[in-house]
């Protein structure tokens, strides 16, 4: 019976690394049009007695402004162009706030990001990091730098029901993605952290004071994929 029980999950880790890898190879290649989290947002606008409304539309990156490439770099994560995935110093002082009760810090890095938007759920757990983990060394080994970001900038929530550079262009600035100076690209990255909370336009003073800072740190970025 044990051995039965064995083979059975063997074959299902089989299973689960063969679809798992030919997802990740295939999506390399193609525009992904909706993620888990669109999917879930529309349950809870539902759920809220909202119209469930969603903007999302898809763009190359060389139709993503480079200085929305570089702002989101240097305020979500620095070392993108140079880690493979990870940033475990950045972790471990996320961990250490967090265990002293402090306000919870991801330090996640834009792979890691990438990877929990496009192929899992959202919530915290270590079953849903373990799986992240996978997920991030996967798209690391078997995807360019360039295409994680033109992935994670075409997926990341930028507000109510927004989806995507292009479409936080439009919602925010209206104009196209290609077009976002670096204040405004600076913006929308300012409010990643939550942008269900904050706004990227007639923001708060915490937020102007956020643009201001990834406005700076943006001079040292050099977008070399």
């Amino acid at each position: 019976m044990f051995k039965k029980i064995l083979r059975v999950c063997y074959k299902v880790l089989l299973w689960f690394v063969a679809i798992s890898v030919i997802s990740v190879v295939l999506l390399r290649f193609i525009p992904i049009p909706f993620t888990p989290l669109m999917i879930s947002r529309a349950f809870e606008q539902k759920g809220n007695g909202k119209d469930m409304h969603s903007s999302h539309d898809w763009v190359p990156i060389e139709e993503i402004s480079p200085n929305l490439q570089k702002a989101v770099i240097a305020s979500e994560d620095d070392l993108f162009l140079t880690h493979h995935g990870f940033n475990f110093e950045a972790m471990y002082k996320a961990y250490k706030s967090n265990k002293k009760g402090k306000k919870i810090k991801g330090g996640s890095t834009i792979s890691q990001q990438t990877a929990k938007n496009v192929f899992l759920w959202q919530g915290r757990s270590y079953i849903r990091k373990v799986f992240e983990a996978y997920f991030t060394v996967l798209i690391e080994l078997l995807w360019s730098k360039e295409r994680i970001m033109e992935v994670y900038l075409n997926s990341i929530e930028m507000g109510d029901g927004v989806y995507g550079a292009q479409a936080a262009a439009q919602h925010w600035f209206h104009k196209d993605a290609v077009n976002l100076t670096k204040r405004e690209a600076a913006s929308i990255a300012a409010i990643l952290p939550n942008p269900l909370k904050y706004r990227a336009t007639k923001s708060s003073g915490y937020i102007e004071r956020r643009k201001g800072r990834i406005v700076k740190l943006m001079r040292y970025v050099k977008l070399e994929y």
